[in-house]
């Protein structure tokens, strides 16, 4: 009976990632049409651009920095065997990096996440694991130089990120794909003195992406 559970749950997550992958799809299809119908290259022209993309995604101000809009829901919910009540199975939003608010902030989550690269500029990504281990990766379009368009970030794994001000395009837009589902009861924003004390280690870098 176990199995049977555990494929139902499979199926129901593989056809989430269809519905999600097909609704990325269509929002993104709408943005390139935008920017073809205004005759619009890939350079940098100020805010006229980012405003442009936050208005047409329906972008919002995020509490990391950034912009964001929630894009899906599950409608199947998970019941968790740790100290957290019930969870959606899955959300996902779009996430944008400005040259307007270039970082995001340290921050750990309690649940899963990928991310998805979709354009722009590249976005640099710096993890510390619980013990204090620091890794990096970056994001975007040029996988002959190591970039990478999907990125797994565990839960429980301190993020930030950034991209160049001055970059070509400036902005960087991915989605974030949360599992189980995304609250705010499950994020903890990094404050400068907590994370040093924490990973004394990393003080410059802790310094460097926190505002």
């Amino acid at each position: 009976m176990s199995n049977l559970v555990k494929i139902s749950s499979f199926v129901r997550l593989m056809s989430f990632s269809a519905i999600l992958t097909l609704s990325l799809c269509v929002n993104l299809l709408i943005l390139s049409s935008s920017f073809s119908e205004v005759g619009e290259s890939p350079i940098n022209d100020g805010s006229g651009r980012i405003r442009m993309i936050t208005e047409i995604l329906d972008l919002k101000g995020h509490v990391e920095g950034g912009f964001f809009r929630r894009t899906y829901e599950s409608d199947y919910t998970l019941e968790l065997d740790d100290t957290r009540e019930s969870r959606l199975s899955m959300t996902s939003i779009f996430y944008l990096l400005s040259s307007e608010s270039p970082l995001g902030q340290f921050h750990s989550n309690r649940s899963d996440i990928m991310h998805f690269f979709h354009m722009g500029d590249p976005i640099e990504y710096y993890m510390i694991d619980p013990e204090g281990n620091l890794t990096t990766a970056v994001m975007g379009h040029d996988i002959r130089s190591g970039q990478v368009l999907q990125l797994v970030v565990p839960g429980g794994t301190w993020k930030a990120s950034k991209i160049e001000e001055a970059g070509e395009y400036g902005y960087g837009l991915i989605s974030e794909a949360v599992t189980p589902g995304f609250i705010y009861d499950d994020m903890t924003l990094g404050s400068r003195s907590y994370l040093q004390q924490l990973f004394p280690q990393h003080t410059k870098l802790i310094d460097d992406l926190l505002p």
